[in-house]
C-alpha cells in the first residue's frame, strides 16, 4: 500500500522584486541575453549532460527554449518574449534586454509601483506615436519598386546571427536568395488582398553556401534507386496529378479502431491488395501522370502504376502536402474509393535535379506561388542556425507588405528615440501627464529611466570595451574602438553611425552615450535623398521591434506590479 503524504502549503512570498535571489537571477538572465545580441555577439552552446547533439547559437528561439526557468518572474519574462518570437519571429533579444533594463532602472528609483505603470504606459504611448508618424527620424518607408531597401533589411538579419559563419560573399549570395524566394511567393495578379505562398527551406549540409539556390515548385528528395525507376519522363504540355494523404500500403493501420469482419476462406491481404489495383486503374482511366503519396505505396501498385507509363513518387511526408496541393491544384485524396475527377490538378512539368550527394524529383507549378529555397552549411549546426534565420529574414519580409516600413538598425533608433523622449519630456510635460495625478518631477525620473534602458540597450550591441557616443543633431549610436586616444578629433576615429546613415564628415558634434548632457531636439523626417545614397543600411522590421517595444514595457509592468507569488509545492 502505497503511504499517503499530508498535502503541503502553499508558498507565498510578499514583495518578490525585493529579494536578492530574484535580483541575482534577472541579472544573470540579462548577462545571458545581453552578451547575444548584435553581430558581435557571442554565442552560447546548448547541450544535454547526458549526451545528445550540441546547439550552438545566439538566437533567442534557440536560446530561451532550452533555457530551464524555474522563478515565475523569469517565467513571466521568458514566456512573453517566446510568444512575441512565435508571432514575428525576430526581435526576442530585444525584448528581453529591454524589459530588463527597465525593471532594475525603475526600482532605483523607489517610486510606486501605480506611478510607475502609469508613466511606462504614456512614455511607451508616446513612442509609437512618434514611430508611426511621417515625421518619425528612424523609420523609412519601403518602395516595393525598388529591391534595396529589402536587401538591407535581410542582410542585416543575417549578419545579426553570427553562429551562421557567413562571410560577406556568402551573406550577399543567401540575401538575394531569400529576396528572390520572398518574390516568388507573391502571386502575379495580387490586388488589395493578397494571398501569399509558401517557400520550402530544403536542406543540403556539408556543401558550400554559395552552392544554395532558389527554384520554383518543389523538391522532393527521391533515392537514386528510385530516380532510376521514374526515368525516362516523357514531354508533355501537363501532367495530371493525384495527391494522396492515406496509406497505398495495404496494410490496415488506416481503417480505424474497432472489429474487421472477413468472410470465411477471404484472403485479406489479397482483398486490400485488388482493392489498389481497382484504384490504380481508376488512376489510369481517368489519364493521371503523377501519382505523390504522403505514405507508403504498395509495391504491385507502383509496378502496375509504372507498366502504364504513371510515374508513382511515395513517402513525401506530411510537411510538404499543404504546399504540394497549392502546387498542383490538387485535394488530398483520403481514401480507397472512387476518386472525384475534382480531386486531380496539374503541373506545367515534371524534371528531376542533382545537388550535392542528393537527388530530387523537381515538380514546375503552371502558377508560381511556392518555391524551394535549397539551403547549403559546411555543418550541422552551423545549417541549423541558417535556416532559422532566413525563416526570420521571410517573415520579416512578409511582415513589411502589411507595413511597408522599417526601422534603422544598429542601435540608431534606440538612441534616437531617447533623444527624442528626453525633448518631448522636457518641453512638453503637461501634454504627456494630462489628468495621471503624476507630478512632473516623476515623469522626469521615469522618462531618465526609460531613455538609460533604450540607451544600454544601444550600448549592448558592443563586446569589445569600446566607447559609444551619440551626435549632437540625429542622435545616432556611434562607436569607437577599446584603447582610443582620450583627446581626439572625433571625425578621424569615426566612419559611419551604427544604422549607416550619417558619415562623420558631416558638421556634427558628439558627446558619450552616459555622460550628462542637455536634452536637444533630434532632426525628424528622413531626406529621401539620404536613404537613397546610401547602399548598405542596417536595418530592422518595423513590425517586429515596435511589438518587441510593446511587449517588454508591458511585461517589466506587469513584473513590477506583482505584490505576491504564490507557489503549491506538492
Amino acid at each position: 500500500m502505497t503511504r499517503l503524504e499530508a498535502k503541503k502549503p502553499s508558498f507565498c512570498r510578499s514583495e518578490p522584486l525585493t529579494s536578492e535571489r530574484v535580483k541575482a537571477t534577472l541579472s544573470v538572465l540579462k548577462g545571458i541575453v545581453t552578451s547575444c545580441y548584435g553581430p558581435a555577439g557571442r554565442l552560447k552552446q546548448l547541450h544535454n549532460g547526458l549526451g545528445g547533439s550540441v546547439r550552438t547559437t545566439s538566437q533567442s528561439a534557440a536560446l530561451l527554449a532550452n533555457l530551464p526557468v524555474t522563478h515565475p518572474i523569469l517565467k513571466i519574462l521568458t514566456t512573453s518574449v517566446q510568444n512575441h518570437v512565435s508571432c514575428f519571429s525576430d526581435g526576442g533579444l530585444f525584448t528581453a534586454i529591454l524589459c530588463c533594463n527597465l525593471v532594475e532602472n525603475v526600482q532605483r528609483i523607489g517610486l510606486t509601483p501605480t506611478t510607475v505603470i502609469k508613466l511606462n504606459k504614456q512614455l511607451l504611448s508616446l513612442c509609437i506615436s512618434y514611430l508611426k508618424s511621417e515625421a518619425c527620424g528612424c523609420r523609412i518607408p519601403v518602395n516595393f519598386s525598388s529591391t534595396q531597401i529589402l536587401l538591407c533589411l535581410v542582410r542585416s538579419i543575417l549578419t545579426s546571427k553570427p553562429a551562421c559563419m557567413l562571410t560577406t560573399k556568402e551573406v550577399d549570395h543567401i540575401s538575394t536568395l531569400i529576396l528572390r524566394a520572398f518574390l516568388l511567393i507573391i502571386p502575379e495578379n495580387a490586388q488589395d488582398h493578397i494571398i501569399l505562398g509558401k517557400s520550402i527551406i530544403v536542406p543540403l549540409k556539408h556543401q558550400r553556401v554559395i552552392d544554395s539556390t532558389v527554384l520554383p515548385g518543389i523538391l522532393i528528395e527521391i533515392s537514386e534507386v528510385q530516380l532510376m525507376k521514374i526515368l525516362p519522363i516523357k514531354k508533355s504540355d501537363s501532367f495530371k496529378v493525384a495527391l494522396f494523404c492515406v496509406s497505398l500500403s495495404g496494410d490496415l493501420s488506416d481503417t480505424g479502431e474497432g472489429n474487421v469482419v472477413v468472410s470465411y476462406g477471404v484472403s485479406l491481404e489479397n482483398a486490400v491488395l485488388d482493392q489498389l489495383l481497382n484504384l490504380g486503374r481508376q488512376l489510369v482511366s481517368d489519364h493521371v501522370d503523377l501519382v505523390l503519396c504522403q505514405k507508403v505505396i504498395h509495391p504491385s501498385l507502383k509496378q502496375f502504376l509504372r507498366t502504364h507509363h504513371v510515374i508513382a513518387v511515395d513517402r513525401v511526408g506530411v510537411a510538404v502536402m499543404e504546399p504540394l496541393s497549392k502546387v498542383t491544384g490538387t485535394r488530398p485524396i483520403g481514401s480507397l474509393d472512387s476518386i472525384s475527377p475534382s480531386s486531380y490538378g496539374s503541373v506545367k512539368d515534371l524534371c528531376t535535379a542533382k545537388f550535392g550527394f542528393k537527388h530530387f524529383f523537381h515538380l514546375i507549378p503552371n502558377e508560381v506561388t511556392v518555391c524551394s529555397l535549397l539551403l547549403c552549411n559546411r555543418n550541422d549546426t552551423a545549417w541549423d542556425e541558417l535556416k532559422l534565420t532566413c525563416q526570420t529574414a521571410l517573415h520579416a519580409l512578409q511582415l513589411t507588405i502589411k507595413e511597408p516600413c522599417v526601422l534603422l538598425g544598429g542601435g540608431c533608433t534606440e538612441t534616437h528615440l531617447a533623444a527624442y523622449i528626453r525633448h518631448k519630456t522636457r518641453s512638453e510635460p503637461e501634454g504627456i501627464l494630462r489628468d495621471d495625478g503624476c507630478t512632473q518631477t516623476e515623469l522626469q525620473l521615469i522618462a531618465e529611466a526609460f531613455c538609460s534602458a533604450l540607451e544600454s540597450l544601444a550600448g549592448s550591441l558592443e563586446h569589445d570595451g569600446g566607447e559609444i557616443l551619440t551626435d549632437g543633431k540625429y542622435g545616432h549610436f556611434w562607436s569607437v574602438q577599446a584603447d582610443s586616444p582620450s583627446v581626439v578629433n572625433w571625425p578621424d576615429l569615426l566612419s559611419r553611425c551604427g544604422c549607416g546613415l550619417y558619415s562623420s564628415q558631416e558638421e556634427l558634434s558628439w558627446s558619450f552615450l552616459r555622460s550628462a548632457r542637455l536634452p536637444f531636439v533630434p532632426q525628424t523626417c528622413l531626406p529621401c535623398e539620404a536613404t537613397d545614397s546610401a547602399g548598405n543600411l542596417t536595418l530592422d522590421c518595423f513590425t517586429a521591434k515596435l511589438s518587441g517595444l510593446q511587449v517588454a514595457v508591458e511585461t517589466a509592468n506587469l513584473i513590477l506590479d506583482l505584490s505576491y507569488v504564490i507557489e503549491d509545492k506538492n
